[in-house]
Parts: C-alpha cells; structure tokens; sequence
C-alpha cells in the first residue's frame, strides 16, 4: 500500500501470518475494507516467511494446516514444507484480493490509546495512523530468541538463529553446533549432519520423538479433491475427529500417555543401538509435557559417526570453544540457535500503550491474561489473534484462529449496532474469571503435570500459553462477544445509557 501520511481506518491488522491475513479476510467477507494489514517485512508469510532453514516443515497434516474457508486441495505432501505452506498464504492473498491492503516494511513502533477520540494512534516505520479497533496478530513464534552465553560476543565463527537462517554461508566441511533440542531442531540436524564435518548437538532436555508418517499425496488423490471438494472436507475432519479424541489424555488422564512413550521409546531403539546415546536421549519427564515431535530421520542422524550429542546445554563460549554446563567442550565454526522465541513475554507488548497510560508488557508482568484469548483489560478495541492460554499441544492452531476470527467479526458487529464512536473494554472481573477457570482446569493437565519445564510456561511457572480443552470448546466459547464482559465506552459527546450489565457464566 503506498504511503499517504497520516491517515484513519477501521481497523489496524498488524501481522501477515496466518492469524492476520485470516482478520483480513475476514473483515472482508464482514463487509469492513476500510482495514490495513501492517507488515514489518517486505512480504507475506510470518512465521513461514522467517523460518526457512533446510528442512523446515510442518508438523500437522497439510489438510489440517490451512483454512476452512480457503481449502488447497492440490498440497503435494501429508505433511507440506516451508516453500508450499508459504506459497499457500500468497494464494490466499491474490484470491482473496488482499495485497491493497497491506502495509509492507511498516513495523509498529507504537500504539497509544487516545481517549479522547477513542481509536488507537499508531506509529509505524512507514508513517503514521490512527484506527477505530487493533488487531494483533504477531503471532508467539515471531521474535527469537538467543541465550545469553558468556563469550558468545568474542565467538569468531557464525552465528545465527533458526529463524534468521543465513543461507550465503555454506556449512560444507564445517564443524556445526546446534543449540536446543526442539521442533526446529530435530528437523535441522538431519538436513545438516550430511553436509558437517562435525556436528555437536547440546541438548539441556531430549524431547519424545514418534515417526513422521509423512507421504507424498498422489495425483489421483489431488484430482479427485479438486473434482469432488467434499472428500477434501472429510479427510480434514478426518484429522480434526482423531486429535479432538486424544485431548481428554492430554488433559484430564496423562497417565493414559504411557502407552505412546512405549511407541517413542521403540521408535528410539530402532535407530539407536547405543545404550549410552539411549540413555542420553530418553526424556525423564512424561510424553506431552513438552510437545510431542515427528521425525523419522532424526535419530538416524544422530547415530552417525560424526556427530556428538552434549546431554547439557551450552554455558560458555571461549574463541571457538563451546563449553557446556557440564564441562564437556567441542570445537565449533557455527552455531546455530534452536532456541524458541519470546513467547511469554512478546516483544509487541512493549509498544502498546493502554488507557491508564501503561504498556501491555506492565500490565502483563506478572503473567499474560486476556478474554477469551482476546481482549485485555485496560486496551479499548484491541484484539489479539493467538493470545494467552490459546495455544495447542497436539492439532492445528489454524482451528483456534478461525474460532477468535469469529469472535473479532462479532466484535465489530457489535461496535456498529452500538452506533456512532464507540469502544468496548473488557472488564477486569470478567478477564479474571475466565483465567480462574483456565488455570483451574490447567491444574491437571500433562503440561502442568508432567515434570517438564518448557516454554509453555512463563517466568512464574504459570502456563499462559496452552488451552486446556478441544478446539470444540473453544470456538463454543468464542463463538459470540457477551457486552455483560464489556465497559462500553463513549465519545464525549454521545454518551448515551450504557447497557445494563449482566451476569454471566464462563465457558472455559
């Protein structure tokens, strides 16, 4: 979108991921085109966009992984790469006829509440805006995050993050470190271990690993999708009946768990003959902890000859000597960080300014709380896509988008039935007793439960980040906004009776 100074809109979306090009085709199929996407990079994609290290994935079903709205019927695996999911979100864009809308190289500086005029001021590195209603839709996997590990500073090797793969540097003949054992992790180390010298995994927690039954879709199967869309329906409901069925271990029995560590376990023993190795990559915690990661080539690499596996994370760097917390060293000329992002503390809580004058980050330091996923108190229209505690450990976070895309469209249906300048704020007793209740059904879960510390939780050891129930329930309880759990709020000059606040109960 070409730069016109400063300006107002309905809506601010910022993010291009799955979550706000959903908000924008959404808003459209609402009837709102008065919307910006704003856009920090110069294209579409979010996390598919940033994460583009060899053999990066997906691991939920490519069927799973997409809209309900905007089926791709010719995904060419069961499980599609980075390249094709990418490519399925520029398809989204020109079908839905979004790129008018969108913002690029315009990364949020700021957003500020004015409650004089009730919208959003909005500073971004293209100019400046104003907006009736915000949605966030950065996405928890957006800013990575790197250790901080003495020495790393004097490290006269490469380095860099998974996230931020530098593809001009060849790691043919290199001695390569990678650092953490997690989603990106297990997919990388079987893409570079053919290519190193020497590969040194540290490993501060293994993870349970189950095969990746992944296929190539055949053109048969892709044709009759194309001609018959209703089998493309029932395979994705397929998927989606056979995760809703495995949720209750998840969250109410995790002991029922133990019978899928046996399958990890033998997945292990078919590539790892080494009872040394076995002992350094079976987990002490209970499967589901930490989320469950597919790969069938995994431990195969990590049986070859030449590659090492630290069971301790990295605790100093000295030149281009790597020590972990238990002593060991290994020579590296780069490291590569596998170590997630900021999850729990988003870096775009920083840059939203609320009502009382403090940012999101303030008020949410002692951990992160909203409604329903959404709507924090204290910040008037903003909506968040992906919020707190609407995270999922075992099916596709495109079914919990889709859900809060529904409650940000009932949202503004109710700004416009409402009339004239308007804002609803969540009420702090409403935000607090719908987090009550999640965490009160957390209590039990695998994640809270199974002797594991993972970035599920925050800082305080609360998990702000998972939601304890099926996808069916959430979108149950998204499926309309409730004013009783909204202060309506005014412009000055039209402030009218306020409804009539109602009871209500909470649908966690």
């Amino acid at each position: 979108m070409a730069e016109h100074g400063h300006r107002h809109v309905r809506v601010a979306v910022v993010g291009s991921g799955f979550g706000g090009l959903g908000a924008a085709v959404r808003l459209r199929r609402e009837g709102v085109t008065d919307f910006v996407v704003l856009e920090r990079a110069d294209s579409v994609g979010g996390t598919w966009r940033d994460n583009s290290y060899p053999g990066c994935a997906c691991d939920v079903p490519s069927h799973l992984y997409s809209f309900s709205f905007a089926p791709n019927p010719d995904w060419p695996r069961t499980f599609s790469g980075q390249q094709h999911i990418r490519a399925y979100l520029e398809h989204v864009v020109d079908v839905f006829r979004l790129r008018p809308h969108i913002r690029f190289n315009s990364e949020v500086k700021r957003m500020t509440w004015n409650g004089e005029r009730l919208c959003w001021d909005i500073e971004t590195g293209s100019g400046s805006l104003s907006a009736d209603v915000v949605v966030s839709a950065t996405g928890p996997l957006s800013d990575p995050k790197i250790p901080d590990i003495p020495g790393l500073d004097s490290f006269p090797g490469k380095v860099f993050h998974s996230a931020r793969w530098d593809h001009d540097y060849d790691l043919r003949g290199k001695r390569v470190a990678m650092v953490g054992t997690g989603a990106s992790a297990i997919q990388i180390v079987p893409a570079v271990q053919p290519l190193a010298e020497r590969l040194t995994l540290f490993q501060r927690t293994p993870p349970w690993v189950m095969p990746r039954v992944d296929r190539a879709i055949s053109g048969a199967e892709r044709r009759l999708h194309k001609q018959l869309p209703f089998t493309a329906q029932a395979r994705r409901g397929l998927l989606w009946g056979l995760r809703e069925l495995q949720v209750q271990a998840f969250t109410k029995r995790p002991n029922q768990l133990g019978m899928v560590e046996q399958l990890a376990k033998r997945n292990m023993g078919r590539s790892i003959k080494d009872p040394a190795l076995r002992a350094k990559l079976t987990p002490d915690y209970r499967i589901g902890c930490k989320r469950i990661l597919l790969s069938s080539e995994y431990y195969p690499a990590l049986a070859r000859p030449n590659v090492d596996v630290v069971a301790s994370g990295l605790s100093e760097v000295r030149g281009s000597t790597l020590v972990a917390a238990d002593g060991t060293e290994a020579e590296a000329d780069a490291i590569v960080f596998g170590t997630g992002f900021h999850v729990t503390d988003m870096p775009i809580a920083e840059r939203v300014v609320g009502a009382d004058g403090r940012t999101l980050a303030e008020v949410w330091k002692t951990g992160m709380e909203s409604l329903r996923g959404a709507s924090a108190a204290g910040f008037p229209n903003w909506m968040t896509i992906i919020g707190p505690n609407t995270g999922l450990g075992n099916s596709s976070m495109i079914l919990m988008i889709e859900s809060q895309l529904n409650y940000l469209a009932d949202f503004v249906r109710q700004l416009d039935v409402l009339g004239g300048r308007v804002a609803l704020d969540a009420r702090p007793g409403a935000v607090q007793a719908w987090n009550d209740r999640v965490q009160e059904r957390m209590k039990r879960t695998v994640w809270n439960t199974g002797g594991c510390t993972s970035w599920y939780l925050d800082a305080s050891g609360r998990n702000t980040t998972i939601w304890p129930g099926t996808t069916t329930e959430f979108r149950r309880a998204t499926r309309r906004v409730d004013l009783g759990e909204y202060e309506l709020l005014r412009a000055p000059a039209e402030k009218k009776a306020e409804p009539s606040e109602k009871k209500t109960g909470v649908n966690a």
